[in-house]
């Protein structure tokens, strides 16, 4: 076994999703080619990010390819679903026989609505084509991370967003995205916190909520193209949470409770993460003590976090 031939790092911001409507059939025919699956709705990036750690080391001729993955620290390999579909998608594309070690760290607290699949899709697909020297274009390696998350269940339109950055609305489904910006005002904050883990899997595959997924979420973003700003985009989110009856049919009552209280301030206002048992309110730097000290009174039962949104479109690529 040789040395370790290369090192990197790729780090990719992760994304909240305010609402979105679930494409996946036409006329009542279930599209096949996931592709062309995906979600329209809206949601922004933040200044928290994925960080995914790929290194390889060339194999002799006799061994047969190697593959660790590790989320925060904890081995998954074949559990890591949607990074593990990923380098098996294109091994074909290897010229030589490797050990490879992906190591996803993220800032905040994945399966909580932080887009963090999503993040770990494109660090994947963007590192292993730089250390290997697959020759992907860019456009290649954001269909690849899209169809991953379609396959596995993971997301819809995240890496859409996570690729074109800020604040903006998905217009189409599927792949490539049509992607339309929202300019929010400047100095904005992101308060955010999270009681836990909800399985986008399992929300993507009830068809009860995945009905009134699809409805909530043509009504939102109708709302929004008419009129597409921060203020806007935050009122058709928590219309979305209240139509689609999420809190309820999930049995959430301390998100909903939360919500509300966020809402009693004189903020641009607040909503739940989709998917994820999270609360995000958006303030300004002025009101962000007062959104703190609400949050901060569900602890212990919560994480706080706080960012702010993530303007730049750019995947950055660290060489070790």
């Amino acid at each position: 076994m040789s040395k370790i031939i290369k090192k990197v790092t790729i780090e990719v911001p992760h994304r909240i999703s305010g609402f979105f409507e679930i494409v996946d059939e036409i006329n009542g025919v279930k599209i096949k080619d996931p592709e062309r699956i995906g979600s329209r709705g809206a949601g922004f990036c933040v200044n928290a990010v994925g960080k995914t750690e790929i290194i390889s080391q060339v194999l002799d001729k006799n061994n047969e390819f190697e593959l660790e993955i590790y989320i925060n620290g904890n081995k998954l390999n074949q559990k890591a679903e949607t990074t593990y579909f990923i380098v098996n998608y294109v091994k074909k594309f290897f010229r030589k026989s490797y050990k490879i070690e992906i190591n996803h760290f993220f800032d905040l607290p994945v399966g909580c609505g932080y887009g963090g699949s999503g993040s770990g899709a494109l660090g994947t697909i963007f590192g292993l084509d730089y250390l290997l020297n697959l020759g992907l274009s860019y456009r290649e390696k954001g269909k690849i991370a899209h169809i991953a998350e379609v396959v596995n269940r993971t997301g819809l339109g995240t890496v859409c967003g996570q690729l074109n950055g800020g604040m903006g609305i998905l217009k189409d489904p599927g792949y490539p995205c049509v992607y339309m910006r929202i300019n929010p005002p400047k100095n904005l904050r992101i308060m955010c916190g999270s009681f836990g883990i909800i399985h986008t899997k399992s929300i993507l595959t009830d068809p009860i909520l995945s009905l009134r997924i699809k409805e909530a979420g043509k009504k939102a973003l109708n709302k929004l193209i008419i009129d597409p700003n921060v203020k806007t985009f935050i009122n058709a989110s928590i219309e979305f949470v209240k139509n689609t009856e999420i809190l309820e049919i999930l049995e959430l009552p301390r998100i909903n409770e939360l919500i509300n209280d966020l809402n009693k301030l004189n903020i641009i206002g607040a909503s739940m993460n989709q998917l994820g048992r999270s609360v995000y309110a958006i303030c300004r730097e002025k009101n962000e003590k007062e959104v703190l000290d609400v949050l901060e009174s569900y602890k212990p039962d919560i994480e706080v976090y706080t960012t702010s949104i993530h303007d730049s479109k750019s995947i950055k690529l660290k060489k070790k």
